[in-house]
């Protein structure tokens, strides 16, 4: 998909962040968007910084974990548009934990958003760019902690974005059997000057629990000596790829029909990726030299 002049954008997520920075990227374009997110306040500024750049735009409130708001969201895409050609399932949260000591809420909250609100997504909207048949493209949104070893306190947010990549990973060999015209990507950002660190503000209700307080202040409570890490995760996050940036990367891997799109290089993500395979495939030569003496 390399042209994207009055065609049709979807993006979850859309009121900050990456979702944000796409939304922009898509205006420049010359796209219809729709915007979703579960944020009013911020979801009604964005339509209006988009509408005042020229742009046609459809906001819809949105909980992704919840299929009937993405049906919804097809609905009114279709009912304003009548097609749709780009779907970015990239509403995403963490919660800060070890495992072990994780509530039921985060992990049903950080489920639903991550995983569940893409293969909703997919569910969705899929079936509808099978019947248009014309060329269209998803980019679902997981994370180098997808790819990367696990974090040890941000486990549930790591099963999910490795979920994503499975899923999209998935849907790649899908599409290629079919020979449809859906392209697909899997985004993989790493540091990104987002809210994700102060994602609980988004939090419904129903996920809180009696006496709530923050994943991340909950983990300070009862391990005081991780207080300091916790606070230069956040701050890497202040200094990191502006979300803009971020949407146009997108639109360019688009373009190359690139698969995997990472948001930066500088960093160690190379050698922590490497460290990961090989150690996948030292265990499986030994696995391998065990077998051949049994």
């Amino acid at each position: 998909m390399k042209e994207f002049k009055d065609k049709v954008a979807v993006i979850t997520g859309s009121a900050s962040g990456i979702g944000q920075g796409i939304a922009r990227r898509a205006a420049k374009e010359g796209m219809k968007i729709v915007l979703a997110d579960i944020e009013e306040e911020a979801l009604k500024q964005t339509e209006e910084e988009l509408k005042q750049a020229g742009s046609h735009v459809l906001s819809v409130i949105v909980d992704v974990s919840k299929l009937h708001d993405i049906e919804n969201l097809a609905k009114k895409t279709i009912d304003e548009f009548g097609e749709v050609h780009l779907l970015c399932n990239n509403a995403g949260v963490g919660a800060g934990c070890f495992l072990w000591e994780c509530d039921i809420h985060d992990w049903n909250w950080v489920m639903g958003v991550n995983l569940w609100g893409v293969i909703y997504g997919i569910r969705t909207f899929v079936p509808i760019m099978l019947q248009q048949d014309n060329e269209c493209h998803i980019v679902n949104t997981a994370s180098v902690a997808g790819i990367l070893p696990g974090e040890p306190a941000n486990g549930i947010y790591s099963i999910t974005k490795h979920g994503v990549v499975a899923l999209s990973e998935s849907l790649r060999a899908a599409f290629d059997y079919l020979k449809c015209k859906i392209g697909i990507s899997v985004l993989c950002p790493g540091i990104v000057k987002t809210r994700i660190t102060n994602c609980e503000r988004n939090r419904p209700q129903e996920f809180r629990g009696i006496n709530y307080i923050s994943s991340q202040e909950r983990l300070i409570q009862k391990h005081p000596e991780i207080e300091k890490y916790v606070d230069n995760y956040i701050k890497a996050f202040e200094k990191g790829t502006s979300p803009d940036q971020a949407g146009d990367i997108v639109f360019e891997s688009i373009k190359r029909k690139i698969f995997y799109i990472f948001t930066e290089t500088g960093f160690s993500w190379k050698k922590l990726m490497e460290a990961r395979f090989n150690s996948i495939i030292k265990d499986f030569e030994q696995i391998d030299t065990l077998l051949k003496k049994m």
